[in-house]
């Protein structure tokens, strides 16, 4: 419900897309000058829920109510531009509501300057009233005063230089730049406009750790309401105050940060644990009194001499008596316990090694001379059984060019690749396998068993609901699609694990458990991240790419 102090409330807000329902009577509020990191799995409703915030979409049902006289500021994923928009067009357009007040100040401006000469003495009388020309015009000027319009394209080249663009030519056509250009161009005009409540979508997207790191400080200074979807677990615990995730159709809201959203996901867990055990005794101390009262009715003749009641008479005694009544209270109690089962908590993520026994010297890997165009150069790599490597670089310093060349995927120009047992692959933006098989099919695809023993086994990682598994691959987002590959990874044990981006577009939680799997795997492990927490927790040795090369 919205009260007084909340600046946005959804009420029981319900959307769908056909026949899928992504957000099902959700509500919520945000107080002035919160800070909110919104997270979830790839798909699971995040940039809907922005859009119906920013009122760019409509709900089915439910109210959105929006409280921001200091303007509202949208940032989407990606921006939709003619081809022939400058940059300039792209800074107005998030500058709108400014460029629109300045333009109403200007007109007020020039009425207040040129009055109607027929206007005669009366009008002239109420010019310094309330609604005269005059105090319409210093309303404006205090509304845009307020609002810093003056400053407003001081902020747009402040911001374009924190964010790695400075002195960008106006004129500039925005399809010349990269889709990372587009993108930091977009979040500094956003930024510049400095709007009461900001609403941004993936906004560490495209940026370096330089920008990023200029991107918090200025959200942490900003003086209204922020909420950012994002999968930047730093971002999150250095800006965010509150977390709103979203999962199955719900927004569920964690106070204490990022921090906090760890813990309280911990202990419901725990309690989820603790509910399940308790159910599986429960059930097995009824299925106990079942096969106990059930013996004991068995030892009760049918005909009794002198039972109980009576005086010397011959009493029928019936089976349903005592011992038969316990018998059918745990039964139906049974019955609803199986049909009110608590679910167990999956198991922790784990990568399993295989431990070949043809390894060289204890080698993995080696590569000596590789050559791959201009993209690799490599005089020497050897990666031994155990190791972890950490491959760090530059967009297209040959990063992806190398884990192939480890796996087989790509053979050289030139040079010797030895390798030794078996080798597990996530691929950075590879399919899961053809857009019309299955989630379950796309799991169990070359593996002996059938497919209900794989649906097991792939329920039980906790990556997919039973409901899920039908679902086609070309129906997913690119998240959901990785699940798939993680969960081939995870069920299969792998001498050599390489990893490119394994963070790429998965929950920061799905992420949590990643690297809590990691930490206690035995196996080589080669991994390519741009995450900034896992490259700062990262032990092991370190290889840095350059153009292709070793530095």
């Amino acid at each position: 419900m919205r009260t007084a102090a909340a600046q946005l409330a959804l009420t029981e807000i319900t959307k769908r897309y056909d026949t899928r329902v992504v957000l099902d009577r959700v509500s919520f509020t945000v107080r002035p000058g919160e800070r909110i990191g919104v997270i979830g799995d790839n798909g699971a409703g995040k940039s809907t829920l922005l859009k119906l915030m920013a009122g760019v979409e409509r709900a089915d049902n439910g109210e959105v109510t929006v409280v921001a006289p200091g303007g509202v500021g949208y940032l989407p994923q990606s921006l939709e531009l003619p081809p022939h928009a400058t940059v300039a067009d792209v800074i107005d357009l998030a500058l709108a509501e400014l460029r629109e007040l300045e333009a109403r100040m200007r007109a007020a401006e020039h009425a207040l300057a040129e009055p109607d000469p027929e206007a005669g003495a009366g009008r002239e009388g109420q010019a310094g009233g309330s609604t005269g020309p005059a105090a319409v015009y210093a309303r404006l000027v205090a509304e845009f005063e307020a609002r810093g319009g003056y400053e407003a394209d001081v902020r747009v080249d402040a911001a374009l230089h924190g964010l790695g663009l400075p002195g960008l030519d106006r004129a500039r056509p925005v399809g010349t730049l990269s889709g990372g250009g587009r993108s930091r161009l977009a979040l500094a005009a956003t930024l510049a406009a400095d709007p009461e409540l900001l609403l941004l979508d993936e906004p560490t997207n495209d940026l370096d750790d330089r920008a990023v790191a200029w991107l918090e400080q200025r959200l942490r200074a900003h003086r209204g309401t922020v909420v950012a979807i994002t999968h930047d677990r730093v971002f999150l615990e250095r800006v965010t105050a509150t977390i709103l995730e979203v999962a199955e159709g719900q927004v569920r809201r964690y106070g204490d940060g990022y921090p906090g959203y760890l813990v309280a996901k911990a202990a419901e867990r725990a309690a989820r644990l603790r509910a399940y055990e308790e159910w599986k005794q429960e059930l097995a101390r009824h299925s106990g009194l079942v096969t106990a009262n059930a013996g004991r009715m068995a030892a009760i003749p049918r005909k009794m001499a002198k039972a109980g009641m009576g005086t010397g008479t011959w009493r029928a005694r019936s089976r349903t008596h005592g011992a038969a009544g316990r018998v059918r209270q745990s039964q139906q109690r049974m019955r609803w316990l199986r049909d009110n089962p608590a679910s167990r908590p999956p198991d922790p993520l784990r990568f399993t090694p295989a431990f070949a026994t043809d390894a060289v010297d204890g080698d993995v890997a080696v590569l000596d001379g590789v050559r791959v165009g201009s993209r690799l150069r490599l005089d020497a790599l050897t990666v031994r059984s155990g190791e972890r490597l950490l491959v760090t670089g530059p967009n297209g310093a040959g990063k992806t060019t190398l884990m192939r060349v480890l796996a087989g995927e790509l053979q050289p120009d030139a040079g010797t690749v030895r390798r030794s047992g078996r080798i597990g692959h996530l691929r950075q933006d590879e399919p899961a396998g053809p857009p019309d098989r299955t989630v379950l099919g796309a799991y169990a695809a070359g593996r002996p068993g059938s497919l209900d023993e794989h649906a097991d086994a792939l329920l039980a990682l906790g990556l997919f609901r039973p409901s899920d598994l039908r679902l086609r691959l070309g129906e997913l987002s690119y998240g959901q699609r990785r699940r798939v590959e993680l969960a081939r990874l995870v069920s299969e044990p792998v001498d050599l694990l390489l990893l490119d981006e394994p963070t790429n577009h998965l929950s920061p939680q799905l992420v949590e458990q990643l690297e809590e799997a990691l930490t206690s795997y035995e196996g080589a492990l080669v991994i390519v991240t741009h995450d900034r927490r896992m490259r700062a927790a990262f032990t092991g040795s370190r290889l840095e790419l350059h153009e292709g090369s070793a530095l």
